[in-house]
C-alpha cells in the first residue's frame, strides 16, 4: 500500500504539471492569435478531437482518477477496530503534568517559557534539554527550579526530544507534555489539550487560526499553506474512507502537544530509532521533521489523536533553522514530502 500511495502522488504532481503547462501554451497561442485561430476550418468538438496529445492528458487523467478511486475503496476498513479507533471514554481523575522544553540558545524567552508552565494547574515538574547552548540558558532555568539536562554537543532537537521523553518517563506524573521555549506558545492551553486525552492518547495543537495568532508571526502565508498542504498529505497517507482519515490534520509542524504516559511509553522506541537517524543532520541544519515523524509514529502504533487549536505569538529571539527565508522553507517543505512519502 505504501508504494500505491507513493505513485498516485509522483503521478498526481506529474499529470498537474503536465496538464498546466498544455493548458498554459494553449492559452497564450490563443492570447496571440484569437480564438478563431484555434477553431479554423473546424467547429470545436472536432478541435479537440483532433488534438492527439489532449486526448493522452485526458486519458491519463481518467486513469489516475480511476486509481485513486481504488485506493479510497480499498482504505473502506483500515484502522476501523473498534476498541483501538473509535470513541472511549479514559478519563483522567487528577492529571499530574510533566513539560518538556527542548533549548538552544534560548535566553530571551526561556524563563518566561519556565514560570509560564510552572504556574499551570497540575504542573508537577518542568524538564530542559539543553543542546549545548552557549549562552545563558541552562544559568536561567537552573535559576527557574527547573530540571536541567545538560548535553555535551549538539545532537539536534529530534535527541532533545527523546532524551526529554525518557526523563519524562521516569517521573510519576501521568500526562507529558512537550513545546517549543521561544514563547511562541502559552501555557494556558495547556489545561485544553489535556481535557481531550479523556478521549484519546495524544494531542496535537494546530496554529492555523487566525484569530487565536499574534499578528506578525513566523508562520507566513507560505508556511501556513505549506503547513496545511504537508498535513493533508499525511491525512491521505493514513485515509479511511469512512471518516476521511484515521485523525485530521491542519498543522503538521506544531511539537506542542501531549500524551497519556502509557501511551507515549508504547511508542517510545520507535522515537529513539527516529532521533538516532536524523541526529548527524540536525547537528549541521539546526532543522528537523521530527513533528511530523513523531505523529506518523503515533498513528502507525494505534494511538487516537486529537488535534486542538492554540494560540501562536511571535518568537522571542531568532530561528536556527532560518525557516522565515523563503528558500529554506520550500526545502525544508520539499525534505518534509520526502519524509512522509517514504516512510
Amino acid at each position: 500500500m505504501g508504494i500505491f500511495y507513493v505513485s498516485l502522488f509522483v503521478s498526481f504532481i506529474i499529470l498537474f504539471f503536465v496538464n498546466v503547462v498544455w493548458g498554459g501554451i494553449n492559452l497564450y497561442s490563443w492570447s496571440l492569435n484569437g480564438l478563431q485561430f484555434l477553431l479554423e476550418g473546424m467547429n470545436f468538438i472536432e478541435r479537440i478531437s483532433a488534438a492527439i496529445f489532449l486526448k493522452w492528458i485526458i486519458l491519463a487523467d481518467i486513469i489516475w482518477l480511476v486509481t485513486l478511486g481504488i485506493f479510497l475503496f480499498s482504505r473502506k476498513k483500515f484502522k476501523t477496530d473498534t476498541k483501538l479507533h473509535y470513541l472511549k471514554y479514559t478519563p483522567i481523575e487528577i492529571p499530574t503534568i510533566c513539560v518538556i522544553l527542548p533549548t538552544y540558545n534560548e535566553e530571551e524567552g526561556v524563563e518566561f517559557v519556565i514560570k509560564d508552565f510552572q504556574n499551570q494547574k497540575n504542573v508537577k515538574e518542568v524538564i530542559v534539554i539543553d543542546n549545548h547552548s552557549s549562552d545563558n540558558t541552562v544559568k536561567i532555568a537552573k535559576q527557574c527550579d527547573a530540571t536541567v539536562i545538560e548535553k555535551s554537543k549538539n545532537m539536534g532537537i529530534s535527541h532533545s526530544c527523546l532524551i526529554g521523553f525518557k526523563k519524562a518517563l521516569e517521573s510519576d506524573c501521568n500526562v507529558i507534555a512537550i513545546t517549543e521555549s521561544d514563547r511562541s506558545h502559552n501555557g494556558y492551553d495547556l489545561p485544553r489539550l489535556v481535557s481531550f486525552l479523556d478521549n484519546c492518547d495524544e494531542v496535537i495543537g494546530t496554529r492555523q487560526i487566525q484569530v487565536l495568532s499574534e499578528k506578525g508571526n513566523q508562520n507566513g502565508m507560505l508556511h501556513v499553506w505549506g503547513n496545511m498542504f504537508l498535513a493533508k498529505l499525511v491525512q491521505l497517507k493514513y485515509f479511511s474512507l469512512q471518516h476521511m482519515g484515521i485523525l485530521e490534520l491542519t498543522d503538521i509542524g506544531c511539537l506542542y502537544r501531549c500524551f497519556r504516559k502509557k501511551s507515549l511509553e508504547k511508542i517510545i522506541f520507535d522515537i529513539e530509532k527516529v532521533a538516532k537517524s536524523y541526529e548527524i543532520k540536525e547537528q549541521k541544519h539546526h532543522f528537523s521533521p521530527f513533528a511530523v515523524l513523531l505523529t506518523m509514529i503515533s498513528v502507525e502504533n494505534d494511538l487516537k489523536i486529537i488535534e486542538v487549536p492554540v494560540t501562536f505569538k511571535k518568537r522571542v529571539g531568532t530561528s536556527k533553522s532560518n525557516v522565515t527565508k523563503k528558500f529554506n522553507a520550500i526545502s525544508y517543505g520539499l525534505s518534509f514530502i520526502w519524509t512522509i512519502i517514504k516512510r
